[in-house]
């Protein structure tokens, strides 16, 4: 018998925001003066408080194994941090794992069986389908037009439940396009969630990067029912700028938790023990830094707003959280560049980095292959750069 790889594993798309990130990296390594947007991670170091926390952690030799799902020390914090989102998860029904899609995984391995059908709303941060097959799950995909804000609506979802279905991954803030659902708008998919008895598995990563008027409504917080039925999942990764420290958790019934906890103990033992003591100051510490790195983010996205409602060809709804600017391209399709028609996004990305030393992520992997992701997690001055070279080679189409 010829030895094969798992078809499974082979099946998994690579992602193509980080082979884009890594690419302007060994471009700006060879000396080329490249502007990245395609950064997922804020561009601001750790704060010292955290950093010291963790060089604390080693001194006093904390770098032996801590229990599966995490100390009990740092999933009291999280008990409490999960207090200003209205709910109530005890410290036995918090997981705490190596990152946000270590969470997702733990989750998914839990909940799904083989064929179990897992709705994800379009656009969509591209690991979730990844993640949901690798735990033999089917993405079923709900597209949500520009017109509707790129939220699916309750309708929507109730359209697409099947008697497979098995859970609803919701993403608010939402990466890739920065939409943030309202109450009622959550209370309408709640419903449906309660009505057809299946899981919601709420991913809150960008909550503390909401700009404007905006308000994070955590949908476990509406009522004891959806309660009952939500994963909420969450980290330190976007609010401390902590992406490498890899600390994610989730708050859900004590039976899903103790599941993931068994999963996790034989998979990863438990999450970095240094890791752990830098999350719980983060948790505990001053909050000053996340004010501070919002504030910074809503200049950002204002400016760059501005300059592409009034750039040629392009559009974007202005973004009410995370990062990250959702760029529609679609009317470059019929255009030309130097004689040949720009015909997809990702021939629209080639010509950016090659010609023009820009790097964009091509949505085509978000579910949009007529849309950009443009991150504001870089400085003013290079965004300014970055939008000019944008301009110029859009001034170019005919």
């Amino acid at each position: 018998m010829a030895l094969t790889l798992s078809k499974k594993a082979q099946a998994v798309k690579p992602s193509s925001t980080l082979a884009i990130t890594a690419k302007a990296k060994e471009m700006k390594e060879k000396g080329i003066d490249v502007v990245g947007f395609g950064a997922g991670e804020p561009d601001f170091n750790t704060p010292d408080n955290i950093c010291e926390a963790a060089i604390k952690a080693l001194k006093d030799g904390f770098t032996k194994y801590t229990p599966a799902s995490g100390t009990l020390e740092l999933r009291k914090a999280i008990s409490e941090k999960f207090k200003y989102n209205n709910l109530n998860y005890e410290p036995d029904q918090i997981v705490v794992s190596n990152g946000g899609k270590h969470s997702l995984t733990n989750v998914f391995s839990t909940i799904l069986n083989p064929g179990d059908e897992v709705i994800i709303p379009t656009p969509y941060w591209l690991s979730y389908p990844e993640i949901v097959k690798l735990a033999d799950g089917i993405p079923v995909f709900v597209r949500a037009d520009k017109s509707q804000n790129y939220k699916i609506t309750a309708k929507q979802l109730e359209d697409a439940c099947t008697d497979k279905t098995k859970a609803l991954i919701l993403n608010s803030p939402n990466n890739p396009s920065g939409m943030v659902y309202t109450r009622e708008e959550l209370e309408a998919i709640a419903e449906v969630v309660v009505r057809k008895d299946i899981y919601v598995v709420s991913d809150e990563m960008y909550e503390t990067l909401i700009y404007g008027d905006e308000e994070h409504i955590s949908i476990a917080s509406l009522n004891d029912e959806i309660y009952k039925r939500t994963i909420t999942c969450n980290g330190v990764s976007k609010s401390y700028a902590m992406t490498g420290w890899r600390i994610g958790y989730t708050g859900s019934t004590k039976e899903i938790a103790k599941v993931m906890g068994s999963i996790q103990s034989h998979q990863t033992s438990n999450p970095n023990s240094i890791a752990q003591k830098a999350a719980l100051e983060a948790l505990v510490g001053p909050q000053d830094f996340v004010k501070s790195m919002k504030k910074e983010y809503e200049r950002r996205r204002d400016y760059m707003s501005e300059r592409i409602a009034n750039m040629k060809h392009i559009s974007a709804v202005k973004p009410q959280g995370a990062f990250y600017v959702f760029v529609d391209i679609s009317k470059t399709f019929n255009k030309t560049y130097k004689g040949h028609r720009i015909n997809d996004v990702d021939n629209l990305a080639k010509i950016l980095i090659e010609d023009y030393k820009v790097a964009v992520i091509s949505c085509d992997d978000f579910g949009f292959n007529d849309h950009i992701r443009l991150s504001y997690a870089i400085s003013l001055e290079n965004i300014k750069k970055g939008l000019d070279r944008i301009e110029e080679f859009l001034e170019q189409l005919t």
